[in-house]
């Protein structure tokens, strides 16, 4: 297996990625006049200096006020940055801060970060159980200085129903139509009946949004339950770089994984089309295609975080993929990377960075973009069933590839130098691959090579 783009930029990324930004002071006051901090004026006014007049009655005046906005941005700047610093130097170190202000975060420890928010936060916070809503109602007394007559009236003036109305029907129009606005309506209504609408799919519309699923859900066995103060991550998985139409832009999978879990059972809640690929050639031997898939053949697999190559070596057939990246890394002096087991770390061992691209790779070349987005605890509403984790909150549909000749059935076969075939590769269902190149008794027609073809969209 060789270097892969992908597996170059991520690791040049985390070996390598340093910014520096500076501040233009060596403009000259041709350069300032001319569209350097004048230039500026709008954005800056929200720092406090006043934004250039519309109409200044010399150079020299506009030259003046450009010099009293720079001075006035400068210091202001260096206040931010000193009290930047000072904020750095009070920061703990694992407490996530922007690296890069709206791109990612700094490197923190994971497993530290939650046990700096078990020190500060209430259990209460956290906690599963449900307050009684006297003990709330005492609560609210006390922490709002209020009497009781007070909450009983704030009750009843806030409750929901006083906002509800009687219920109105909004699909009988009067007869007697006198506004336009209900004229317009009525002519809207007598314009939909008249249209043949198509329902096919349409209740699946949200099903690919499947975290209201799981939302609330509990064990039957509460051994089963997730702990309290227990960590929730969530990952984009995105699409692999085969995917040339969605590479880099959108999440394949999001997935929901605990703290206490470890890196194996991400890599066995990824779901991926490269895993169900069937390798052979079969158009001699159509009924004798093999049972088992790549996944079950082609066990190895690494999650590159932070410097580290994390492998699966669950198996006696698992190798170490890493090594190829490995021995590219050593040649371009890029730091030496470690290597650990992914079956024996969990993610509360991990320091990582929200926001940042790290990098997930089976099947030998087949790589995805594995990105942090969110770390929380565990709430009551949560799916709280351990066996239900890591859990798939999104998952992006694919348009299924149907048969070529029918139209209408998902594609299981695709052939190439296939004279019958109207294109080259041409897919076919099961039903018109064998009507279009075999007998009656099953003998081959013509010259072709068939492969087994697993379509993107089985994961829908």
């Amino acid at each position: 297996m060789g270097m892969t783009p992908l597996a170059a930029i991520i690791i040049s990324l985390q070996a390598k990625l340093t910014v520096k930004t500076t501040l233009p002071t060596n403009l000259s006051a041709k350069q300032e006049h001319a569209g350097g901090w004048g230039r500026c004026t709008v954005q800056l006014s929200s720092l406090g200096g006043d934004s250039v007049p519309k109409k200044l009655v010399t150079i020299e005046e506009e030259e003046e006020h450009c010099s009293r906005l720079r001075a006035n941005v400068v210091s202001r700047l260096v206040m931010a940055d000193s009290s930047a610093l000072i904020c750095e130097e009070n920061q703990h170190e694992n407490v996530p801060v922007y690296e890069f202000m709206d791109v990612n975060s700094k490197e923190f420890h994971i497993g530290a970060f939650r046990d700096l928010w078990l020190d500060v936060l209430n259990p209460k916070v956290y906690s599963y159980s449900d307050t009684a809503p006297e003990i709330e109602d005492v609560e609210f007394i006390e922490e709002m200085g209020i009497e009781s007559k007070t909450l009983e009236e704030l009750k009843s003036i806030c409750s929901v129903d006083s906002l509800r109305s009687g219920h109105e029907g909004t699909d009988n129009v009067p007869s007697d139509l006198h506004l336009s606005t209900l004229k317009l309506r009525k002519r809207r209504q007598d314009y939909k009946e008249t249209l043949t609408r198509y329902t096919v799919d349409r209740h699946e519309v949200y099903a690919n949004e499947m975290e209201m699923t799981s939302v609330g859900k509990k064990p039957d066995d509460l051994r089963d339950l997730i702990p309290e103060g227990e960590i929730i991550l969530t990952f984009n998985i995105m699409y692999p770089i085969l995917f040339r139409r969605f590479k880099f832009v959108r999440a394949y999978q999001t997935l929901h994984v605990l703290g206490s879990q470890k890196l194996s059972d991400l890599r066995d809640a990824i779901c991926c089309v490269s895993d169900l690929q069937v390798f052979g050639e079969f158009s001699n031997t159509p009924d004798m295609v093999p049972q088992f898939i790549s996944k079950d053949h082609y066990k190895s697999a690494f999650f590159f975080f932070n410097g580290t190559f994390f492998n699966d070596t669950r198996f006696p057939e698992c190798q170490d993929i890493s090594m190829t990246t490995q021995e590219w890394t050593r040649t371009r002096d890029f730091p030496e990377f470690k290597t650990a087991k992914m079956e024996d770390t969990s993610f509360y061992d991990l320091k990582m960075k929200v926001g940042f691209p790290y990098l997930y790779t089976h099947q030998g070349d087949c790589e995805h973009v594995v990105i942090l987005t969110d770390v929380r605890f565990v709430h009551q509403n949560d799916c709280l069933d351990i066996k239900l984790y890591p859990l798939i909150t999104h998952k992006h549909r694919v348009v299924t590839r149907k048969c070529s000749v029918c139209h209408l059935y998902i594609s299981r076969w695709i052939t190439t130098s296939d004279a019958l075939a109207p294109t080259d590769p041409c897919l076919f269902c099961d039903q018109c691959f064998r009507m279009f190149h075999y007998d009656d008794k099953g003998n081959k027609l013509g010259d072709f090579l068939a492969y087994a073809y697993v379509d993107p969209g089985t994961f829908n």
